[in-house]
């Protein structure tokens, strides 16, 4: 029986090209990770809710209630703190953002003597109904967003903020 001799150059080639195919799995597998990744995690996000407050504390006048949401980015996790104006109007419960549409300033409630039943704005004048409609021909062109919400226990948990149904002015 003879032994086939590998010339050196077959040898390189052979080398290279097993080299080369190991490198670009190594440079793959993460690349396909990344883009695979998120669509194998649920959006668990989307379902958390967070305690506020109980619902025997809501009137028919909007009051702010502070809360903090759990937040993940990257490997950094913290809490954000936020904000929200709530009110009962019947048996639904309204939950507004207090973040301007405008420029992102925090509106107040009922602050301003000459804009009463108002959600106001001081950093440019931006006014809002009770129900977070901007009102013409002021600096918002779009209305306050409101919190999906929902009520267990007799505890009101608030979700992430959604453009609001009333529409624009």
């Amino acid at each position: 029986m003879s032994k086939k001799e590998i010339s050196r150059r077959t040898f390189l080639n052979y080398m290279l090209t097993g080299t080369g195919g190991f490198l670009a799995a190594g440079m793959t597998v993460p690349l396909l990770r990344f883009a695979v990744d998120p669509a194998l995690k649920g959006d668990g996000a989307a379902g958390d809710m967070v305690p506020v407050t109980t619902v025997d504390k809501l009137t028919n006048e909007p009051q702010r209630f502070d809360f903090k949401v759990k937040t993940t980015d990257g490997w950094y996790k913290t809490e954000t703190p936020l904000s929200a104006w709530v009110y009962k109007e019947g048996d639904n419960v309204i939950a507004l953002s207090p973040v301007c549409k405008h420029l992102g300033c925090t509106v107040q409630w009922n602050t301003e003597a000459q804009f009463q039943e108002e959600f106001y704005c001081p950093c440019h004048g931006g006014r809002y109904e009770k129900n977070g409609k901007n009102i013409p021909n002021t600096p918002p062109t779009a209305p306050l967003d409101v919190y999906a919400y929902e009520v267990k226990d007799g505890k009101l948990y608030l979700g992430k903020a959604q453009p609001n149904p009333v529409g624009g002015a």
